[in-house]
């Protein structure tokens, strides 16, 4: 599989990550996972509603000194 895709929205708060997110999502091959950095609290709630809503998986979800990771990946 081809390496991650990072998405970089530290530093921007709702909705940029998510918006971020879906453009990157939307650019990637089928099976393509993506990685997004976000440092808003909101992120915690927003990326797994709109990785729900939009069909995608979400494969890992991790937090290290208030910087959000998450890895999604988009359906082949």
């Amino acid at each position: 599989m081809a390496s991650e895709i990072i998405v970089d929205a530290r530093g921007h708060h709702c909705p940029v990550p998510t918006l971020r997110l879906r453009r990157a999502l939307e650019d990637a091959a089928p099976g393509a996972q993506v990685r997004l950095y976000a440092d808003d609290p909101m992120a915690r709630i927003d990326v797994p509603h709109f990785a729900a809503q939009g069909g995608f998986e979400v494969v890992e979800r991790a937090e290290d000194g208030g910087v959000l990771s998450f890895l999604i990946r988009k359906p082949a």
